[in-house]
């Protein structure tokens, strides 16, 4: 692989390193940003920018690269569709200008934005949709004496776009919409894996919760009976009654543990599995821990693998294991993933003759989804022995 006059990487190897890069993601957001990141290192750029239209003349998300966090929030709220941006929404040839600033649709640029010069843009098209477009500015180049490029000053090095330059941006915008459609497709698929997900816990909430409320109805009902003719006795179910209602709360918490929408955006997944696990140790009886050593922030669709991994282990250890105790570490691996564990001191099974349980307790799904992320799961277990879940991910 050689480097071009800038240090930027050129040939067919920077621009496979481009194309698997974006094919390592499944969610949208992590699509988005690894194709802006890509095309700026790529092509050597100070800034690039990806625009995905919305349904109302604006942009429902824009993803920069070059900007700091400080920059953008100066810069403002998202840009609509004007002047030179709109311009990649609505045709499908790329746009290539020595100095934006000069083109008669350039206006509207908030006063904090970075300044920009040469331009290279293009739509990002499946077909017939515009999925988005693919902005780039400032090529880094071989530096200018003062004075010799509009607006330059002699600030620093700079280039300009080529044909070259646009050629590669036009084989990556292809690759990024087969990208973004195969991120799409899976996000929804994930929808309907929610919608299924909460409807089986739903139906588990319905069953166990009314169980315990029929026993609950019973049992007072008996204590009325006795409170006359046997003190001694009303007083013991009564007993039951308090144990009864206390068991019909822990179930109605531990439901809403897994049917609450995570925050693995907001707080990371280590602080969601701290927090689950924290109330799912003071609803069951057995001794719930959570331990985490080193691990990074991981790609979106691994974080939340892992998090929905942890729940169906956990909610195999406490409603069908007996056990009263289970241990939940994540810890990262020497290549820079993470290794999740869950291991319980419960009743164990046979992994190799337990087709059928292996569909109750979830080991399909699980799989499933240690897979779609990338990853491997496997079960260590045995009759009496316990059993221990370990999920695998390489990170990103």
């Amino acid at each position: 692989m050689r480097n071009g006059p800038d240090g930027t990487r050129t040939g067919l190897a920077a621009v496979s390193t481009a194309l698997l890069a974006m094919s390592r993601h499944l969610e949208v957001r992590d699509v988005l940003k690894t194709i802006v990141v890509s095309a700026r290192e790529l092509l050597g750029a100070e800034y690039a920018a990806l625009g995905v239209p919305d349904d109302h003349g604006g942009f429902a998300q824009f993803v920069v690269d070059g900007i700091d966090e400080d920059q953008w929030r100066r810069i403002g709220p998202l840009p609509r569709q004007h002047g030179i941006l709109a311009a990649m929404l609505h045709q499908d040839t790329p746009e290539r200008l020595a100095d934006v600033r000069q083109d008669p649709r350039f206006g509207g640029w908030p006063a904090a934005h970075p300044e920009m010069s040469d331009f290279l843009g293009l739509p990002i098209r499946d077909g017939e949709e515009t999925l988005g477009a693919l902005f780039l500015a400032n090529k880094r180049g071989p530096a200018r004496a003062p004075g010799t490029e509009p607006g330059d000053g002699g600030t620093g090095p700079r280039g300009g776009f080529t044909e070259e330059d646009e050629a590669l941006l036009g084989i990556l915008a292809q690759h990024a919409a087969i990208a973004l459609t195969n991120a799409r497709l899976y996000e929804r698929s994930r929808e309907l894996t929610i919608a299924e997900e909460r409807s089986r816990l739903a139906h588990e909430l319905h069953d166990a919760v009314s169980q315990k409320l029929f026993s609950l109805r019973l049992t007072a009902q008996a204590a009325a009976a006795l409170v006359d003719r046997d003190p001694a006795r009303a007083k013991g179910e009564l007993h039951q009654v308090a144990a009864l209602a206390a068991e019909a709360a822990d179930e109605l918490r531990a439901a809403v543990v897994e049917l609450r929408p995570s925050a693995l955006d907001e707080d990371g997944l280590v602080a969601t599995l701290r927090h689950q696990i924290n109330v799912l140790d003071r609803a069951h009886g057995a001794h719930v821990t959570f331990r985490c050593d080193g691990v990074r922030a991981l790609p979106a669709s691994q974080e939340e693998a892992l998090l929905r991994v942890s729940q169906e282990a956990l909610h195999n250890a406490l409603r069908h294991s007996g056990a009263d105790r289970v241990e939940v570490t994540l810890s990262r691996t020497p290549a820079g993933g993470a290794l999740l564990k869950v291991v319980d001191s419960g009743s164990g099974f046979d992994p190799q003759g337990v087709r059928k349980a292996g569909r109750h307790l979830g080991l399909v799904s699980m799989r499933d989804r240690a897979s779609g992320a990338g990853g491997r799961l496997t079960v260590h277990s045995a009759p009496g022995a316990g059993t221990t879940i370990e999920m695998e991910v390489p990170g990103g």
